[in-house]
C-alpha cells in the first residue's frame, strides 16, 4: 500500500499496546483520564476565554503572527485549538484522540513550525488552562488530581507531536539520500558514458574516423591469438593513396585532407561490420579482416576503391592483402610487412590494382 493511503496510525506503526505503553510510562492511568472527562461540561464553558486569550498572546508573537498571515487562517486555527482543548476532557482517548494528535505534529512541521515555538505555544495554552481551571475548581483535591492528569496528559500528547516530527525529518533525510544517491548513479553513468567515449576517441584518428596506429596494434595482437585459437584465417590490407605528395603540392593541403577523409568513409562504409579499418600513418591505411580469405578481401577491396573513385576519379589506389591461415605462424607485423610487401607490387603495376600474391 501507498505511503499516502495509510493513516498516521499506520505509517507510525501506533498500535493499541503502544498507545497502551505510552501512557503507563507517563503514569497516565484510567483514574486520571476519567478524572479529566469529568471536566468535560465544565472545560466547555470556559474554552473560548481559553481560545481567545491564547491567541492574542500567540499574535504578539513576530514568528507566529508571519505563520498565521491572515484573518481567515486565524479564524481556522481558532476554531482547531478549540477542538483541541474540548477532546482533553471528551474521555475518549483511543486511535482517533492519537492519530489527531499525531496529525497536529505533520501539519506543524509542513507550515513550518519549529519546536521551540511549538513548545512556546503549548506551554502558554496549559497555563491558561491552568488558570481557568484553578478558578472554577472550588475542591483543592479535585483541582491537584485535574492539573496532574492534564499535566501527563499534555506530555503524553507532546510525545506524539514529537514523533511526527521526528518522523517527518527521517524522511526529508531519506528522500534526500535517495535523491542523492540517484545523482550519484547518474552521474556515474555519465562519467562512464564520457570515459568510453573518451576511450574511443583516444583509439581513433582525428581526420579520417577510423582507428589508429596505437588501435591497430591493440586489435590485432587480439585478433591474431583469436585466428590461431579458432584455427581460422585472417587478411590484412595495405592500402596507399598514390601520388599523394603531388596531390598537396598541386591542390593543397585541404584537399589532401578531403582525400584522406574520402578514403576513410570508403573504409567505413565498403567494409563489413567485423572487420576494423586503420590509419597507418601518413597516406597509408590497414584494414584487419577477421575470418576472411583472399578472394573475399579482394572482393571487398574492390568495393572500397570503387567508392573511393567516385569522389576522386583522377586519384588511384595501390592495395596489398596478405591472408594467415590456421597451418601459419605469422605474427601480426610479419603479416602487416608481407602486404605493406605487396602494396608496392601493386604500385609498380597500373594503379587502383589490388597485389595478392
Amino acid at each position: 500500500m501507498r505511503h499516502v493511503n495509510k493513516t498516521l496510525l499506520e505509517q507510525m506503526q501506533m498500535s493499541d499496546a503502544e498507545i497502551s505503553r505510552r501512557m503507563e510510562l507517563l503514569g497516565l492511568t484510567d483514574q486520571d483520564l476519567r478524572c479529566l472527562t469529568s471536566k468535560k461540561q465544565l472545560i466547555e464553558g470556559l474554552v473560548d476565554g481559553v481560545v481567545g486569550e491564547f491567541y492574542d498572546r500567540q499574535t504578539d508573537i513576530d514568528e507566529i503572527a508571519l505563520l498565521i498571515g491572515d484573518a481567515d487562517t486565524l479564524h481556522r486555527l481558532r476554531r482547531a485549538q478549540r477542538r483541541y482543548v474540548l477532546d482533553l476532557f471528551a474521555g475518549d482517548y483511543g486511535p482517533e484522540y492519537v492519530n489527531n494528535r499525531l496529525r497536529i505534529g505533520m501539519v506543524h512541521k509542513r507550515i513550518g513550525v519549529e519546536p521551540k515555538l511549538y513548545l512556546s505555544a503549548l506551554r502558554t495554552l496549559k497555563e491558561l488552562i491552568i488558570q481557568a481551571l484553578t478558578a472554577s475548581i472550588r475542591d483543592a483535591d479535585d483541582l491537584a488530581a485535574t492539573l496532574r492528569a492534564l499535566d501527563k496528559l499534555l506530555y503524553f500528547d507532546t510525545t506524539l507531536v514529537f514523533d511526527t516530527y521526528i518522523d517527518s525529518l527521517v524522511g526529508e533525510i531519506e528522500a534526500a539520500k535517495r535523491r542523492m544517491e540517484d545523482y550519484a548513479t547518474s552521474l556515474e553513468e555519465k562519467v562512464a558514458r564520457r570515459t568510453a567515449q573518451l576511450e574511443e576517441q583516444a583509439k581513433l584518428d582525428p581526420l579520417t574516423g577510423v582507428y589508429n596506429l596505437r588501435a591497430m596494434q591493440d586489435v590485432l595482437v587480439r585478433e591474431m591469438e583469436l585466428a590461431r585459437r579458432r584455427r581460422g584465417m585472417t587478411s590484412v590490407v595495405y592500402i596507399d593513396i598514390d601520388d599523394f605528395k603531388q596531390i598537396n603540392d598541386q591542390y593543397g593541403h585541404l584537399h589532401g585532407d578531403d582525400v584522406l577523409k574520402d578514403l576513410g568513409w570508403a573504409l567505413s562504409e565498403c567494409l563489413r561490420s567485423t572487420d576494423i579499418p586503420f590509419r597507418y600513418g601518413g597516406d597509408e591505411f590497414c584494414a584487419l579482416l577477421p575470418d576472411c580469405g583472399i578472394a573475399d578481401a579482394r572482393a571487398i577491396c574492390d568495393k572500397v576503391i570503387d567508392s573511393f573513385r567516385k569522389p576522386n576519379p583522377e586519384v588511384s589506389l595501390s592495395v596489398g592483402v596478405a591472408e594467415t591461415r590456421h597451418d601459419d605462424c605469422y605474427e601480426w607485423e610479419a603479416l602487416i610487412d608481407i602486404a605493406d610487401e605487396r602494396m608496392y607490387g601493386a604500385k609498380k603495376q597500373e594503379g587502383c590494382c589490388v597485389q595478392e600474391e
